[in-house]
């Protein structure tokens, strides 16, 4: 039955609009008969995710939370869930198995009439759900995006961040031991993974200042570690392979690894990876990063956004950080009732916890408590370190 909107609802709902301007914005970055490919071999075709934000939203909204009549109940199903395969295990679908694009179009028109109909009876905490889900996406397409042969995708009108080629001096900043809360208290919205607030005790440690860069991480890989993914090497010399272009190394930007690279580097280097908790720690009163919530589409130096001397800079934004914390439920974890698969299916000791956020996370995931997982040797995202020492 339609409630009467508040204004929180209606302030929820706008947002929403925005967020599908968002993901809209990215869908046409992708030129029409690029639709059907597959840029990251694990993860679904494009086509996929142009349906299933909108199926996402019709299956919480219109089906879970009204009961509302289904009227595509094929690509409800379709389009419903995304996908994260073991190692080895890729999909092996074709363009064939897949409807046509003017019919996914037709579909996501005909669901966001019937939404945005229902809207005003939606429980807030659905709303928010609705939105952040659409917000991730618009993230992890990036990543998808990212990996789209340039001539197969539509360069945007957009600022580019200069790259330098400065080397850096790394840093250590004390942290003394204290008590730190993981999680959120009730009343404000998490998802939950998030929940429920607990506080753990962190003996003192030092932490980098910055990120750790391209140009340090080149030392390792001069010593015979392998390259990281986003790098390629022509002629002797290694570049850099952004959004929408090849440059030389930025040697001052952060360098994007996996988990397991990470791991390897601060071995060599004699430290190792914070904790979550250690994280949280270390960013008690850091302000973010500026090139965070969709500013810009490639990394700036680590050293942009320095303000203080003695505070670790870029704690949140440009580029995640990954934890030696498997992601694991809090104590008192309960799923979510509509959305049993978010976070469970991943307690699976194969997963590891990202703290903070990259240029392409939204303003709405800079709470602290917000957690991010991936599998350990994903080289896709947008995630980076930092080192930590005892």
């Amino acid at each position: 039955m339609q409630g009467t909107p508040t204004r929180t609802t209606t302030d929820l709902a706008r947002a929403l609009c925005q967020a599908r301007q968002q993901t809209d914005e990215l869908f046409r970055l992708v030129r029409p008969d690029a639709v059907y490919e597959r840029p990251i071999p694990e993860r679904h075709r494009i086509v996929f995710y142009i349906g299933h934000l909108e199926a996402f939203d019709w299956n919480l909204i219109g089906r879970y939370a009204l009961d509302a009549r289904a009227f595509h109940p094929a690509f409800d199903r379709l389009f419903a869930f995304g996908i994260d395969p073991p190692p080895g295990q890729l999909p092996s679908d074709q363009p064939a198995d897949w409807p046509s694009l003017d019919e996914v179009e037709c579909y996501n028109r005909r669901t966001r009439s019937e939404v945005d109909q229902l809207l005003g009876g939606v429980p807030e905490q659905l709303l928010h759900v609705a939105i952040e889900h659409r917000l991730m996406h618009a993230e992890t397409f990036a990543y998808i995006l990212h990996q789209l042969d340039y001539e197969k995708k539509m360069t945007p009108a957009f600022q580019p961040v200069l790259p330098s080629s400065s080397p850096l001096a790394a840093r250590m900043i004390e942290i003394p031991g204290g008590r730190v809360q993981l999680g959120m208290t009730n009343g404000g919205f998490g998802w939950d993974n998030e929940f429920q607030a607990h506080g753990v005790e962190v003996p003192a440690f030092a932490v980098s200042k910055y990120k750790v860069t391209n140009g340090e991480y080149l030392e390792f890989v001069r010593q015979g570690a392998g390259p990281p993914f986003f790098w390629k090497e022509t002629g002797g010399a290694w570049h850099y392979h952004g959004m929408w272009a090849e440059f030389s190394l930025p040697l001052d930007w952060p360098v994007y690894v996996t988990q397991r690279e990470a791991e390897a580097y601060a071995k060599w280097r004699g430290m190792r990876l914070p904790t979550e908790a250690e994280w949280h720690r270390a960013a008690e009163h850091a302000p973010p990063s500026g090139n965070v919530d969709f500013r810009y589409w490639d990394p700036t130096p680590v050293t942009a956004d320095d303000r203080a001397a003695g505070q670790v800079s870029q704690m949140a934004g440009n580029g995640w950080e990954w934890t030696a914390s498997q992601f694991a439920p809090f104590p008192g974890f309960e799923p979510f009732p509509f959305y049993l698969n978010y976070s469970e299916p991943f307690f699976d000791g194969q997963h590891y916890v990202l703290k903070g956020a990259s240029p392409r996370t939204a303003a709405c995931f800079l709470r602290r408590s917000f957690r991010n997982w991936f599998r350990p040797a994903y080289p896709y995202l947008y995630a980076t370190m930092r080192l930590v020492e005892s």
